[in-house]
C-alpha cells in the first residue's frame, strides 16, 4: 500500500532520498508514439512518495548479502518452461545491448544479444563486474527480483500510472518530460541516442513520455 497521506507531505515519514508526487488526474499514454500507449486517457492517481533515483548496485548488493537472494537471470531456465528449446541454450544469462555496425530492419536481435552469465553482478556478461559501478542503476532484474527487493526494503513498486505521472515531471501532454523540444536552446536534457540507430525516423521520439527508463524504482509503504 503506497504512502499517500496528506499528512506525509512534510517528509516526516519518508527517507531523505524520496520525492513526494502530488496526486491528480492526468492524461496517461500517448497517441503519438507506440501503438500500445494509445489511446491517451485520463487517470486519477493519489499522491505518493517515490525514490529520486533508481535502485543502485550498492543497494541491491546489500539486499543480496542480507537475504542470499538469487535473481532470475542467475538461474538456469527450466526446460519445462521452454519446450523445444535447444539444450545448449538452457543456461543462465540475460540480454545485453551490443551496438551493431549496421542495422537492417526492426529485428531487435541485431542489437540485443543473449549472453550466458550476464546478470546484475556481471552486467556485460563474461568477466565484467561492478567495479566503478556501485552507484549505477542495477540491471538484469526481472519483476520477481524487483518485487523481492521492494518487499525486503519495506517498499512497493510504483504502478504504471504512478510511474508515468512521476516521469512527466509535472507536465501533461508534452512530447518529453521537460517539454516539447528534444534539445531546448541546444541543451541535451537527457541521455538519448544521437545517430541513425535503430531507425532515423524514430530517433527523436524513441522514448515516449511514459518510458523515461524502466529501471527498478520503489515507493514507500505505509509502516503500520
Amino acid at each position: 500500500m503506497a504512502l499517500a497521506l496528506d499528512s506525509a507531505q512534510d517528509g516526516s515519514l519518508a527517507p531523505g532520498d524520496m520525492v513526494w508526487i502530488p496526486g491528480r488526474t492526468f492524461m496517461m499514454g500517448s497517441d503519438k508514439h507506440y501503438p500500445e500507449e494509445a489511446p491517451s486517457h485520463p487517470v486519477k492517481v493519489d499522491g505518493f512518495w517515490i525514490e529520486a533515483t533508481p535502485v543502485t548496485n550498492r543497494q541491491f548488493t546489500a539486499f543480496v548479502k542480507a537475504t542470499g537472494y538469487v535473481t532470475f537471470a542467475e538461474k538456469a531456465p527450466d526446460p519445462k518452461d521452454y519446450p523445444g528449446a535447444l539444450p545448449e541454450m538452457l543456461r543462465a544469462g540475460s540480454l545485453v545491448f551490443t551496438p551493431p555496425k549496421s542495422v537492417s530492419g526492426p529485428d531487435i536481435s541485431q542489437w540485443w544479444v543473449f549472453k550466458f552469465g550476464a546478470n546484475w553482478r556481471r552486467p556485460y556478461g563474461g568477466l565484467s563486474d561492478l567495479r566503478g559501478k556501485l552507484d549505477h542503476p542495477v540491471v538484469h532484474v526481472a519483476f520477481c527480483d524487483a518485487k523481492a527487493y521492494a518487499d525486503w526494503a519495506g517498499l512497493d513498486l510504483p504502478t504504471e500510472a504512478e510511474w508515468e505521472l512521476a516521469g512527466r515531471g509535472g507536465l501533461d501532454d508534452t512530447e518529453f518530460a521537460w517539454g516539447d523540444e528534444l534539445t531546448p536552446d541546444g541543451v541535451a536534457m537527457a541521455n538519448t541516442w544521437a545517430g541513425t540507430f535503430p531507425d532515423p525516423q524514430h530517433q527523436a521520439r524513441q522514448q515516449g513520455p511514459d518510458d523515461a527508463g524502466k529501471i527498478l524504482r520503489t515507493e514507500r509503504l505505509r509502516r503500520l
